[in-house]
């Protein structure tokens, strides 16, 4: 793993990061630096944007922190997997885990989609992003993950690229190894799309459309059933592990 900095504080902000722009904190970022990170002006934290890299910034201000001027690049961008974490959205809590985690494993995208036994049919995407950039800021990530709109499961497999994997992951499939079935598969190079259902399983129809998909792996996550978020969290980190980043050639 590249060194990292851990020890300072991170920050996201919407704005342009190159040496000597200044950038006006909002109220909310201005409370977090100054209340409760107990920084003031003079102290640094790092900066990321999502498209241009980590940057080291010093705090402006009197009173409390009002800027971030930008001083030196600590890292260049870098950009994550194609990995899209695609599931059955889940009441809050449960669903802030699972965004989290998502993030801190890797997924470039995260995809809600509607299924018969789905428990939630309405999904906040400003929270769900206010997740990601919260998992990116405690975890060194520099690339956001995209918030994409819940859509129902059939209209999000009619339009998907054929050419991408999709796993998957059916607690009613044959449990057999799921490391060498992912070796099996093989690398997607059109990406690879990770399907979690709901904690009522999947509907024998839908099962049916999904088994018929192109480049689809059915694939168990071991003897036991896991609660939907447990299996985003399982899912990903075996995708990773034999298709993703994680591997040291990747």
């Amino acid at each position: 793993m590249p060194e990292f900095d851990f020890r300072s504080p991170r920050l996201y902000v919407d704005a342009p990061l190159r040496t000597g722009e200044r950038i006006e904190l909002d109220r909310n970022q201005s409370n977090y630096l100054g209340n409760v990170l107990r920084l003031a002006a003079g102290d640094t934290v790092l900066a990321f944007n999502g498209r241009d890299g980590e940057w080291r910034a010093e705090i402006g201000g009197r009173k409390r922190a009002d800027t971030l001027d930008v001083t030196t690049q600590t890292r260049a961008q870098d950009h994550l997997p194609d990995i899209a974490c695609v599931f059955a959205p889940l009441k809050h809590a449960r669903l802030d885990y699972m965004v989290q985690k998502a993030v801190e494993m890797g997924a470039s995208r995260l995809q809600p989609v509607l299924t018969r036994f789905t428990q939630v049919s309405r999904v906040n995407g400003e929270r769900m992003r206010a997740n990601v950039i919260e998992a990116a800021e405690q975890c060194g990530i520099i690339s956001l993950a995209e918030v994409a709109d819940p859509v129902p499961l059939d209209r999000f497999l009619d339009g998907r690229d054929p050419a991408r994997l999709l796993v998957f992951c059916d607690e009613a499939a044959d449990v057999a190894g799921p490391v060498q079935a992912l070796q099996a598969a093989g690398r997607a190079n059109a990406g690879i799309d990770v399907l979690i259902g709901p904690e009522g399983g999947f509907a024998e129809e839908e099962r049916a459309l999904l088994t018929r998909q192109p480049s689809v792996l059915r694939l168990a996550l071991g003897p036991r059933i896991l609660r939907a978020d447990t299996a985003a969290v399982a899912a990903l980190a075996l995708v990773q592990a034999v298709l993703g980043d994680w591997r040291g050639n990747a």
